[in-house]
């Protein structure tokens, strides 16, 4: 039996508890990705390639290998992607990727890269599960400060009720503390960040703004990460009908899985 969570994960059961039992139990994986999902991680290859680097590198071509097998999975799967839509991806990457260092060093002064793509397997208090997660990058600034940073691709970025929305920073806050954990780090000591890739914005292709993840903050996350697992174990997975058709909608209303 599977002894861990994610964030992705919690998300899912967040949305429904249901949906969760769908993917993660049962198995039935709908959705496998898309023009999107391709874009962005071969964004973030690159961005992690860039940071590790020793010498300068030619971000273009590491992104188009990149989104070039990603796409190329895609298509195995059968799926029919959009030739324009892919098109104007490579032409946006390198409009991003050239402003993320830059933007790194305006925004945090001098820094050293602690770690990137840092996989993070850490116990939960009082239970016999792990959280599960992966870093995209943390680095260190000369005051001694530790800045968790996590990659967002995007159109044209996020309004002020996305920056703040309670799930969407649960992620930076639930990576804060088991960093903290894992490194026996004091959580005053770290800070969280997201850094928006932006496809289409006419300027600041790079945004990085500040989530706050205070001690309360951490409290509710690790409430519900803990409420999620205990009603997983249990085996109690009670569909959220407000959530069939909300937002992006789910992949499984109206299918023969959920009716």
């Amino acid at each position: 039996m599977k002894k861990h969570i994610s964030y992705s994960e919690l998300k899912n059961w967040n949305d429904c508890a249901y949906k969760h039992k769908l993917i993660y139990v049962d198995e039935v994986k709908k959705f496998v990705g898309n023009e999107y999902t391709a874009f962005g991680k071969a964004i973030h290859d690159t961005c992690e390639q860039s940071l590790i680097a020793e010498g300068p590198i030619n971000q273009k071509s590491l992104f188009d290998h990149k989104f070039f097998q990603e796409i190329q999975d895609l298509v195995e799967l059968g799926l029919d992607l959009n030739s324009n839509l892919l098109k104007d991806m490579r032409q946006q990457a390198p409009e991003i990727l050239k402003h993320v260092l830059p933007e790194l060093k305006n925004h945090f002064g001098s820094y050293e890269v602690v770690s990137t793509e840092e996989k993070i397997y850490e116990p939960m208090k009082d239970m016999d599960y792990n959280f599960k997660g992966f870093i995209d990058l943390v680095i260190k600034t000369t005051d001694g400060v530790y800045h968790v940073i996590d990659w967002k691709t995007c159109s044209w970025g996020w309004d002020s009720r996305r920056k703040a929305d309670r799930m969407t920073t649960y992620q930076l806050t639930l990576y804060k503390h088991f960093f903290a954990t894992k490194h026996n780090i004091d959580p005053e000591n770290i800070v969280t960040h997201f850094a928006l890739l932006k496809r289409t914005a006419k300027k600041n292709r790079v945004e990085i703004f500040k989530v706050a993840t205070g001690r309360k903050k951490t409290e509710n996350a690790l409430n519900l990460i803990n409420t999620a697992v205990y009603n997983i174990q249990n085996k109690r997975h009670i569909k959220n009908r407000l959530s069939c058709t909300s937002g992006y909608g789910c992949e499984f209303y109206n299918t023969k899985f959920c009716r």
